[in-house]
């Protein structure tokens, strides 16, 4: 081994050691960032339930007049002691699961909420497979192609990222189910009745991701490293599906925990137009019938989803970005 060798592999090593230390500072600091996140949210739900005009006991059972509600409420939120201790215990039984109870449909809020998450998960991630499916064949089809193909994809990723999620999902139906009867009208009977819903969810944000997408692939198809794959006479489709696209893709993941919050967003009025059930079903009921409980667990899922997305999209960047790993 030279001299001049022995002197660079230390620097090196050093350098790669220094920069894994970095990622794991800056992954620990997202992690403790999303746990401020998620007690700020859990706060703000218990600050906005006390400063509600009326009793807590009022509020907390809604409509429900049977006997011995209210004292039911008074016991378990344990509303004789002080606003302190009331406060902490709530923080407490949250990671541990505990929700409370919905006094309307008399079980406790864990059970309503979970009996129903799994549908709206599987309406979430079909979706979100047909936003990113749709975006990578459009942008990946258009990209440095001739203006008027990308004139014309840019015109449909306009309207479809411009077009109400509740209108487009009655279109469908109205197309596809009364008209040609291809798919089940609504509810929840296996996978043919996810397609609908999933394409009326998923295609405004496929318009979205495909225009990011476009762009960032343009910018990577004029880099030099571009040249030199074409120059070894490697394909236009396997050099854009190989080298170009994985250069391209960060924007579209650090948009990934923004399209998860609004596909979740967006599930409640999809459920509602498809008769699907899921916790869009259990919101809007939850809300006729002013099952507080219920809403505040909504919310408070709602926000916990956020923050875990954008935290495992924050370090995903870390991990492939070396630049981030500088800072």
């Amino acid at each position: 081994m030279s001299a001049a060798t022995a002197a660079v592999e230390p620097t090196a090593a050093t350098g790669t050691r220094a920069s894994a230390i970095v990622a794991l500072r800056q992954a620990a600091a997202r992690v403790a960032t999303g746990i401020g996140v998620m007690w700020a949210a859990a706060t703000t739900a218990y600050v906005v339930l006390h400063t509600m005009p009326g009793k807590i006991e009022d509020i907390l059972v809604g409509d429900q007049t049977y006997p011995g509600a209210q004292e039911a409420v008074a016991a378990e939120w344990g509303l004789d002691r002080p606003p302190v201790v009331q406060y902490l215990d709530y923080l407490w039984r949250l990671p541990h699961g505990d929700l409370g109870t919905s006094y309307a449909m008399r079980q406790p809020v864990a059970s309503v909420v979970g009996d129903q998450l799994w549908p709206t998960v599987q309406l979430t991630l079909a979706a979100a497979g047909v936003a990113v499916g749709l975006a990578l064949a459009v942008a990946v089809g258009t990209a440095g192609r001739a203006r008027p193909l990308r004139a014309l994809a840019s015109v449909a990723e306009l309207v479809a990222t411009s077009t109400p999620v509740y209108w487009l999902g009655i279109l469908l139906l109205m197309v596809f189910s009364f008209g040609l009867g291809w798919f089940p009208l609504t509810a929840d009977s296996g996978a043919a009745s996810l397609v609908l819903p999933a394409v009326t969810l998923g295609l405004p944000m496929a318009g979205l991701l495909s225009q990011v997408l476009r762009e960032s692939l343009e910018a990577t198809l004029e880099q030099p490293f571009i040249t030199t794959v074409r120059a070894r006479g490697v394909g236009e489709t396997l050099m854009r599906l190989r080298h170009a696209l994985k250069h391209a893709m960060a924007p579209v993941i650090n948009l990934g925990g923004w399209m998860i919050g609004s596909l979740l967003g967006g599930a409640v009025i999809t459920e509602t137009v498809f008769g699907r059930p899921g916790l869009g079903a259990v919101t809007l009921t939850a809300v006729t019938n002013k099952d507080v409980p219920v809403v505040l667990a909504v919310v408070l899922l709602a926000a916990f989803a956020y923050v875990v997305i954008s935290t495992l999209v924050d370090i995903v960047n870390l991990l492939i970005d070396p630049r981030l790993r500088t800072r």
